[in-house]
């Protein structure tokens, strides 16, 4: 749910992970969702795609002189024609396609989205139709076809009254049934969907030609009831149908039309008798489906659920969502749209995850977060093949290993046609990256997703001018890259000159595992006092890194140590733990602990087997697993890990310390590695292994060594200043290795801390 007015309590945005979405982008998604539904959903009149598309987005776009065609509508004359390229003979199927769209916001929040989607159309009519008579001619036809002659007559009198000259050619007639065919809202908080009806309310009531008589209340015409336009409701969990045993039941039709029939007359009832009229008859109605649906074998709970539904209490939410029993829509909606809320699925102990799993989401991932459900379910709940989905989320379903579902299920089921990157700072109260993602439902030709990484998000214009668009191909085992043209370019590059690090004559490991950190790694203080009750306690006790250790270049050792009960390796037999007494006292403290782990060797006291365990004694390569830049420390000292780093040991070690922690490695990785939820880049075993790196030749090596050596060196003796200066040496060199142009390094200087 993307709460949009700044009037909603910042704390209840944050407990359900809803934050305000900046108007330009609404405004930016809105177009190319409506863009997309039009060019699926017009045949291209002149056969050439590309200009319907031109002409299109000169349709939808906002022109300056918009305030002055306001000002000749609210004098009751024509508007001043706006320019646009749309043929006449092509004015009414566009009219048509507008009057046949449905448009859900699956979490509406306050209706940003909603709100966006009515304004643009409202443009769009008042461009093609200026005079309004095409638009009430379509409402007409509506209403002319009614079979009851009762509701008929009332019909056609709303539209002309809608329509009716005093109100000029105004937008009033075209909000409003806009808002009564296409526009939907659900939201889990029913004061959210209030307050978007309030907006919807207001922004009609802009809309009404006022006069001086109250005998008349002043001319303001009474507002439609949106309570089954905006419905409170958990969009993720359905209401448990049978496989469509009882839905196409002729029986069920019969009864389903008399309660959209009674709906509508509610939209436009005038006084409070006429509305508690239809409230009642609702009721009766709804009684009756419930009772024919377990009759016809719906199941009993799910038809009672139907029954207690009741969409004109304003206080009460659904613990379901079903478009067809509320909207009484069962085709699906053309576009699905909006900006899904961000909760962790394992948060609150996993409350989220037990109550979604139920559902059978094929991308449901317990680490993963409730926005993928929503990708998923409001791709179900659009039309198919034609219907088009535009969400903002965090991007980390992108890189992350949970979003890899995901990722696969768009790939194999749907057709991506737009991705954009925003960074972080587009939420005003989450500290974010996030995505704007356009697919369209369903499978077609292979197609290359356009796509663009954008530095800044404006407000004012978005994308903003100076962004290329750059391309991105969908595959669902690897991170989706939003890359443009350059950065592609430099991509290629370094694959073609480099050699994947897994080809090296190099091994990474893991660091030691050890199952209970708390037990087996020691502060000073604790290992001399270990030593001082048992001297031999010293032939054990090792210093250790932990992930945090790790620093550019160097590790700065905390002063933790290792009590190294080793299970054996390489002829070395285990560590017995007898021979150690102040040790094991120090063990047996914790033993319970240590008997139910798994990290374990032969005993509770022994380390898990390790058959690298004497690698850590030579020099290395060690590394944090996640950060948002290379962080590589070279030693040549004995030290050991946490499993929260790793280690490399072979070839070159000194050459690729430089090389791995350079911007361009950093950039390369941060573009085709995975991250974690919170945007940090994991430098795991198999992403530093692809990682291609230019084999130096005999010079190169020495020169990217002395230039190691030197910066060691400025490190150790904490010259900071000199140390800068030949970081940046380095990355100058990386990129000679790599062939770079100075306008590509440019873009690669961008992951520089």
């Amino acid at each position: 749910m993307g709460a949009y007015n700044p009037e909603t309590s910042q704390s209840a945005r944050k407990a359900t992970g809803s934050y305000y979405t900046p108007r330009g982008i609404v405004d930016y998604m809105v177009d190319e969702a409506l863009l997309a539904c039009f060019l699926k959903n017009t045949p291209p009149f002149d056969g050439d795609m590309a200009y319907l598309e031109d002409r299109l987005r000169l349709l939808l776009a906002f022109d300056q002189d918009e305030e002055t065609a306001r000002a000749h509508a609210k004098k009751g004359k024509a508007a001043p024609k706006y320019d646009h390229l749309i043929d006449t003979t092509e004015i009414g199927p566009l009219i048509t396609a507008i009057d046949n769209l449905k448009i859900l916001d699956p979490a509406c929040g306050s209706g940003a989205f909603p709100m966006g989607i009515l304004q643009k159309l409202v443009l769009i009519l008042a461009k093609l139709d200026p005079r309004n008579e095409r638009w009430k001619a379509r409402q007409l036809e509506k209403a002319e076809a009614i079979d009851d002659p009762q509701a008929r007559e009332k019909a056609v009198a709303a539209v002309e009254s809608a329509f009716a000259p005093e109100r000029g050619f105004g937008d009033f007639g075209r909000k409003l049934y806009l808002i009564r065919n296409a526009v939907h809202g659900v939201d889990i908080q029913p004061v959210a969907c209030q307050i978007a009806k309030l907006r919807f309310f207001i922004s009609l009531v802009i809309e009404q030609q006022t006069h001086d008589d109250p005998n008349e209340n002043y001319g303001v015409q009474p507002l439609p009831n949106l309570e089954t336009r905006f419905v409170a409701a958990d969009t993720l969990i359905g209401l448990g149908k049978p496989a469509q045993q009882a839905l196409g039941n002729e029986e069920i039709k019969t009864i389903e039309n008399e309660l959209r029939s009674i709906r509508e007359r509610y939209f436009s009832a005038r006084d409070r008798k006429a509305k508690w009229a239809c409230i009642e008859q609702d009721k009766q109605v709804r009684v009756k489906l419930a009772e024919t649906l377990k009759r016809l074998g719906f199941p009993h709970k799910s038809a009672e659920a139907v029954a207690r539904w009741d969409p004109y209490d304003q206080n009460a939410r659904a613990a379901w969502f079903d478009p067809e029993w509320m909207f009484g829509l069962s085709e699906g909606f053309d576009i699905v749209i909006g900006n899904p809320p961000y909760i962790q699925l394992q948060k609150d102990g996993g409350r989220a995850g037990k109550l979604y799993r139920r559902e059978g989401y094929e991308t449901f991932q317990q680490k993963g977060d409730i926005y993928q459900l929503f990708y998923e379910h409001g791709c179900g709940l659009l039309k198919p093949d034609t219907g088009v989905l535009a969400y903002i989320t965090s991007n980390s379903w992108l890189k992350a290993e949970y979003g890899k579902p995901l990722r696969q299920w768009f790939t194999e089921r749907h057709m991506p046609l737009q991705l954009i990157e925003l960074g972080k700072n587009v939420f005003k109260n989450a500290i974010v990256d996030t995505a704007v993602l356009i697919i369209r439902n369903g499978n077609g030709s292979p197609v290359t997703c356009k796509a663009m990484d954008v530095e800044q998000a404006s407000d004012d214009q978005f994308p903003p001018p100076n962004e290329k668009w750059g391309t991105l191909q969908p595959e669902g085992d690897r991170p989706w890259m939003a890359l443009s043209p350059v950065e592609r370019a430099v991509m290629e590059k370094m694959e073609a000159v480099g050699t994947p690090l897994k080809d090296w004559d190099i091994s990474i490991y893991y660091g030691i595992k050890t199952g209970y950190n708390d037990a087996f790694i020691v502060d000073t203080a604790v290992r001399d006092r270990l030593i001082a009750q048992d001297p031999a306690s010293e032939e054990i006790l090792k210093p250790v890194l932990r992930g945090r250790d790790i620093a550019r270049y160097r590790a700065n050792w905390a002063g933790l140590w290792l009590i190294d009960t080793h299970n054996g390796y390489a002829g070395v037999p285990p560590i017995n733990i007898d021979e150690y007494p102040a040790l094991k006292a120090h063990l047996d403290g914790f033993f319970e602990c240590l008997r139910r782990r798994a990290d374990k060797g032969i005993t509770p006291y022994n380390l898990r087997n390790c058959a690298y365990h004497e690698h850590f004694n030579g020099a290395k390569l060690l590394w944090r697993d996640m950060t948002d830049i290379g962080t590589f420390a070279y030693s040549d000292t004995s030290i050991f890990t946490n499993d929260k780093a790793f280690m490399m040991t072979g070839e070159s070690l000194k050459f690729l310390c430089a090389v791995l922690n350079s911007s361009a490695v950093s950039w390369f990785v941060s573009k085709s590695g995975l991250t974690t939820g919170m945007g940090l880049t994991q430098w795991k075993k198999f992403v530093v292994g692809e990682i291609p790196v230019v084999r130096p030749d005999a010079s190169t090596a020495a020169a990217f060594n002395h230039t190691m050596e030197d910066l060691l060196a400025m490190i150790d003796i904490e010259n900071r200043g000199a140390a800068r200066n030949l970081e940046e040496a380095i990355d100058s060199m990386v990129f000679d290795l790599y062939g770079l142009t100075p306008r590509e390094t440019k873009i690669l200087e961008r992951n520089k801390n």
